[in-house]
């Protein structure tokens, strides 16, 4: 085996670990959320609100100018950083390396940073606030994609489409009728995640191991004014309370329950993407295919889905019209009883040259012959002079239209959901593939 030459330790990213979930599939804005540097500001807006709201009850150390100077550097620069570092690895303590970095560059604030405070305060706090933001980012984006699924919907409300049932061609129903289906799904975990959201409380001020003893020393044995202080800073951060019992973390409870509400989400990613993977092997739904796009390395002819769209109605009607004939057998069977013939042996007529039928387009490779079958058998005369009015596929796609409208249109329960994110939805710009 050949030699391998470690990395320069330059600065290209080139020479580190890179991971696609941030390169190539995360939102830019994802990604600078959960930022170190979006981070470790936010330590700061923590420190400085407790800083802030001690002195509002009465901590007397703390002055106007210190708070001043927290407030005039909030955000963590490279300057900063290197700070930290430094100190981090001097005292070995990441908290700590980031209190003095603040105190560097806001000295008169440098001996109450942090005052009564354990790490998680400003761990597992901003952990909290991280978390909200971006279920407040993933919500308006469940919600553009909705929107544009909806608009997807009621353009092909009526269009007919194969059904399946264990990938087997069952019934009729619309492009838009699955589409529908599609948003249901995501209608669910927008809901999920917005309750998660609106449920979600702060951490707050609750010392090494909840029982708020650093902070009864720091007000004097005053009680009232460690529940004030949470008051303050729940209201300065947009939470409604605090968890009633902490230890020194939140309970990572919590974490599962967000944890559990996007796990959704990228189950109903994985059926809508996996629905239309087969509709794209049927060649019902093709992806956009840039000019210069490679599908394969070694098969030149071959398109790999990054994105999709309904562009075959060709194909979509030709498969339709393969299956219809079997679609069509019960509303014959219905027919010929209402004429006077015996259901069970229309079933049974109907059954054999079904079968018939299957083995010529199995077996011989044929199209289906079954409408050919009925016309020659002398036991449907009564219906031949309505069997070609009832080869048409949109009279067997049920309420399909009326679903898709009811459900996506005007006043139905989409566009109620929706109305939060409008001026979103309005103004959102087409993500971009990074590839």
């Amino acid at each position: 085996m050949a030699n391998v030459t470690p990395a320069s330790t330059g600065a290209s990213p080139y020479d580190s670990y890179q991971t696609s979930l941030t390169t190539r599939y995360c939102s830019p804005t994802m990604s600078q959320l959960f930022s170190q540097r979006s981070r470790h500001s936010t330590w700061r807006k923590l420190w400085l609100s407790l800083a802030e709201s001690e002195k509002e009850l009465g901590v007397g150390t703390i002055t106007d100018e210190a708070l001043e100077q927290m407030r005039a550097h909030l955000t963590v620069t490279d300057e900063d950083f290197e700070i930290a570092r430094v100190e981090e690895k001097r005292r070995r303590h990441d908290v700590m390396a980031h209190v003095h970095a603040f105190g560097a560059v806001a000295p008169a604030a440098a001996g109450i940073i942090h005052l009564g405070a354990t790490s998680c305060f400003v761990t597992d706090n901003t952990e909290l606030i991280l978390a909200r933001e971006a279920m407040d980012l993933i919500c308006k984006k469940i919600a553009k994609v909705i929107a544009n699924l909806s608009a997807f919907a009621l353009r092909w409300k009526s269009e007919p489409t194969l059904a399946y049932t264990h990938l087997q061609a069952a019934q009729l129903i619309t492009v838009g009728k699955r589409a529908a289906q599609w948003i249901l799904d995501l209608m669910l975990d927008l809901h999920a995640i917005e309750q998660v959201r609106q449920e979600l409380k702060f951490r707050g001020a609750q010392g090494t191991t909840g029982t708020q003893a650093s902070f009864l020393s720091i007000f004097e044995g005053d009680a009232s004014k460690c529940d004030q202080l949470n008051e303050l800073l729940c209201q300065k951060f947009g939470f409604p309370s605090c968890y009633d019992i902490s230890t020194q973390t939140y309970t990572r409870k919590v974490d599962l329950i967000i944890a559990n509400a996007v796990a959704g989400l990228g189950s109903t990613a994985q059926k809508i993407t996996g629905d239309i993977r087969h509709l794209m092997h049927w060649k019902e739904i093709e992806e956009p295919f840039e000019s210069s796009q490679i599908g394969s390395s070694a098969m030149a002819y071959k398109r790999n889905p990054f994105g999709s769209r309904i562009d075959e109605q060709a194909v979509i009607a030709s498969r339709v019209a393969a299956e219809l004939p079997f679609m069509v057998t019960e509303e014959i069977i219905m027919r010929l009883c209402a004429k006077g013939v015996s259901r069970q042996d229309a079933h049974e007529e109907i059954r054999v040259l079904s079968h018939q039928a299957g083995a010529v387009v199995k077996q011989e490779g044929k199209p289906n012959d079954l409408v050919e079958r009925i016309k020659a058998n002398e036991f449907f005369k009564p219906i031949w002079g309505e069997l070609d009015g009832m080869l048409k596929a949109e009279l067997y796609t049920g309420r399909s239209s009326q679903i898709v409208e009811k459900y996506c249109g005007p006043g139905g329960p989409v566009s109620k959901a929706l109305a939060p994110y409008a001026d979103y939805i309005r103004n959102a710009t087409t993500a971009k593939l990074n590839v």
